[in-house]
């Protein structure tokens, strides 16, 4: 009876999250800020619809009570975004499936740099051909007290390219976690800017570019301005890096790892690479032969003991399309692996779902984030139904957060649908695996 039960439940929650069954289509919201505390009055609000790309659909203004209400089909069934304009600032809310209330909070400016820092900075190398293809990722936090959001017009955030470097894109994402692409403010000698609006938290700067590579080999003055004392630089294991104070700091997902330590008053440091690495389609290819083999040694819900078979990992730098994403990332977000001490909801076939997330530390390589799954209660332990409803629950809550964050990258542009498709298909699978345990 309690089995029978737990899959009434299942699949009650999920016919109203992938059928799209009756929701509600009315959204109560509330715009707060959060310097100061209080409703934030007559602000503008636009309602997001996400599929068809990010197209608004209604807009309003909060009343004295920083209240406003929604009138639209699509609120609650699928996913949309929320955004207040204060100040001429942008500040999001994101709007999952099921959902008819919603809370943004926004900040007072501050146009003063010391308001954040960068405790982290990840260099990802990639050759690519005659081209070595470089994705940084800077952690910017702002612990402001009382808080408040850090932000110029004329650019707030600047960057330093390697000689003969050709940028290809600019991203940002606030403690929201989605990327927004930011349009570059050419300073001169290889020197950029941005403007966007760093929100207390963790935001992230993600950064995509491409240098000559010829003879397979490479030597690179790199910067680090922005006061972090440490730089994790990753490459493949086929590809040797060499530098000055530059030391093994191990592998992670396959890649190897450095370490450099940045000296007082010298931010710039120079590396040099050699080497090949494999095309991006031989290496999806041979993570694809992988995840199949690990499938087929398990049991007939396709785990194998203590592995599971999909893990979500914050697509940070596979979310800005670039050419190389799947050997750069592992498929999953290798920069956002790395970098982010957020919480990622990972779906195991045994129905629970873990929680992970490192806490920051003073290292940057402390910043690493491992997903692991919750632990099981002994078999000798007989769960009661209160139990089983618990952990269907959260299960269902995990897996709801996988497909809202898969369709914000999917209708933001930034997954192909390649990709889409077959993280979609992974959730289901976990899905029809809850359903049948």
């Amino acid at each position: 009876m309690t089995s029978v039960l737990r899959r009434i439940l299942v699949l009650a929650a999920f016919s109203t999250l992938l059928a799209g069954a009756a929701h509600p289509a009315t959204l109560q919201g509330k715009v707060t800020n959060a310097t100061t505390g209080k409703p934030a009055a007559s602000v503008e609000v636009i309602l997001i619809q996400l599929q068809g790309g990010m197209q608004p659909v209604a807009t309003t203004k909060t009343d004295a009570q920083g209240q406003f209400t929604f009138d639209n089909p699509g609120v609650g069934a699928q996913p949309m975004l929320v955004r207040a304009v204060y100040k001429g600032v942008n500040f999001h809310q994101a709007l999952p499936p099921g959902r008819d209330s919603v809370e943004v909070n926004v900040y007072d400016l501050s146009t003063d740099a010391k308001t954040v820092s960068v405790p982290s900075h990840l260099i990802i190398f990639q050759p690519n051909g005659a081209t070595l293809t470089v994705a940084e990722q800077l952690l910017v936090r702002n612990e402001s007290k009382p808080p408040v959001a850090f932000f110029r017009t004329d650019g707030n955030f600047q960057f330093t390219l390697p000689e003969k470097a050709e940028l290809k894109q600019i991203a940002a994402a606030g403690p929201a976690g989605m990327p927004v692409t930011q349009t570059p403010i050419e300073l001169g000698k290889s020197k950029y800017a941005f403007a966007f609006a760093f929100r207390p938290g963790d935001n992230e700067v993600r950064l995509a570019y491409e240098l000559p590579y010829a003879g397979d080999t490479a030597t690179i003055k790199l910067t680090a301005s922005h006061g972090e004392q440490r730089v994790i630089l990753v490459v493949p294991p086929s590809v040797t890096l060499a530098g000055d104070q530059l030391n093994s700091a191990g592998q992670e997902q396959g890649m190897n790892l450095f370490e450099h330590t940045i000296a007082a008053g010298t931010p710039s440091f120079t590396v040099k690479l050699s080497g090949t690495a494999p095309a991006p389609q031989e290496a999806a290819a041979g993570n694809e032969a992988q995840g199949t083999n690990s499938r087929q040694g398990g049991d007939e819900n396709g785990s194998s003991g203590g592995g599971i078979p999909i893990q979500v990992v914050p697509g940070r730098l596979d979310s800005l399309k670039w050419p190389v994403v799947a050997i750069l990332l592992a498929g999953f977000g290798f920069g956002g692996y790395l970098l982010s001490k957020k919480s990622v909801v990972v779906a195991a076939t045994d129905g629970t779902v873990a929680a992970t997330g490192a806490p920051a530390g003073k290292s940057a390589k402390s910043k690493v984030e491992t997903a692991t799954t919750a632990p099981v209660a002994p078999p000798a332990q007989a769960p009661t139904l209160a139990a089983l409803d618990q952990q269907a629950a959260t299960s269902l809550d995990g897996l709801k957060e996988l497909i809202f964050k898969l369709e914000l990258r999917r209708q933001a542009g930034t997954i192909s649908e390649e990709d889409y498709a077959a993280e979609r298909a992974r959730a289901e699978k976990i899905l029809r695996d809850l359903v049948r345990g």
